[in-house]
């Protein structure tokens, strides 16, 4: 028996003490709310932080959103949902700090539900939560993979690995042939452990992304930067924006069911750069980033 309510109520809720936990870094700018309203059904709750003195911008959004139809996108991969209503609800995050030095951290959690009178819904949990650095460090990254692992563990041992690996293959630039960064935990469409564990395993997933990133934040937002290292992050971030504008899931389904576009963009970065056939200098820290973080490791 499926409880959409609960899952409403939880994710509610997740944003708030997310929005709050990243506040308390943050003493130049708060996280100011937009609600709004989808034309074909259903809304949600944007905040938004930019120009502050950790985070250059950040976005925070639920957003619970219905329909009768859904996109041919998404009957073509699952025709057996052809001619029901939807539902979609979830919290979704991206956080790009002004430091080189602090990781970009994107983090979501999702449910969805087709039903059809007459016969049983069909309905699913996803999300993850995945780090892009600029400049690698091993003890973040261990930190971080530690935090998931843990998180994933009361649900079986097998469950991390699982979705470590789901993780390094869905954030991957397939046109760059590389990792977005030094990714986490992905899944999608689950539901093979009944709705109670696979409410609970989105929890822990959720719960677990502040323990994740913000002792990462906090040991590397004083760490000096100057010039170069702006640049390369400006550089790295135009990864970023490829890989939401091109293969992410949530970003398209968002923009072919009529989303808000604002709220939907909100992931991708203020200042970006690209330039052409650029290759970093050997034996330097950009370089490191390639040979030694871009690349399929078990961190834990």
């Amino acid at each position: 028996m499926t409880d959409k309510a609960a899952v409403k109520q939880y994710l509610l809720n997740l944003q708030d003490r997310i929005c709050h936990a990243l506040q308390l870094e943050d003493d130049r700018s708060r996280f100011a709310e937009e609600n709004w309203v989808r034309e074909e059904g259903g809304g949600g709750r944007s905040r938004v932080i930019v120009d502050g003195s950790v985070f250059e911008k950040g976005g925070v959004n639920f957003s619970h959103v219905y329909g009768t139809q859904l996109p041919p996108s998404a009957t073509a991969a699952r025709p057996e949902l052809a001619g029901r209503s939807f539902e979609a609800m979830g919290v979704s995050l991206v956080i790009h700090p002004e430091n080189p030095y602090v990781p970009t951290s994107h983090a979501n959690v999702r449910f969805f539900i087709a039903e059809k009178e007459g016969e049983e819904p069909v309905w699913w949990f996803g999300g993850g939560y995945d780090l892009t650095p600029y400049y690698g460090n091993e003890e973040d990254c261990r930190h971080w993979h530690q935090t998931a692992r843990a998180a994933c563990q009361p649900f079986g041992p097998e469950v991390y690995p699982r979705f470590k690996q789901w993780c390094d293959e869905y954030f991957f630039l397939k046109h760059r042939n590389e990792p977005r960064g030094v990714g986490g935990l992905f899944f999608d469409d689950y539901n093979q452990a009944g709705f109670e564990q696979s409410f609970a395993l989105t929890r822990a997933v959720g719960d677990s992304y502040i323990d994740a990133y913000l002792p990462i934040v906090r040991r590397r937002k004083h760490v000096p930067w100057g010039q170069r290292e702006r640049q390369f992050q400006l550089y790295r971030r135009g990864r970023y924006v490829e890989f939401n504008l091109v293969y992410d899931r949530g970003t398209l389904f968002g923009l072919q069911t009529g989303g808000r576009t604002e709220s939907i963009l909100m992931s991708l970065p203020p200042l970006v750069r690209w330039e052409y056939n650029w290759q970093p200098e050997p034996g330097s820290a950009e370089a490191e980033l390639y040979q030694l973080y871009l690349q399929p490791r078990q961190w834990v």
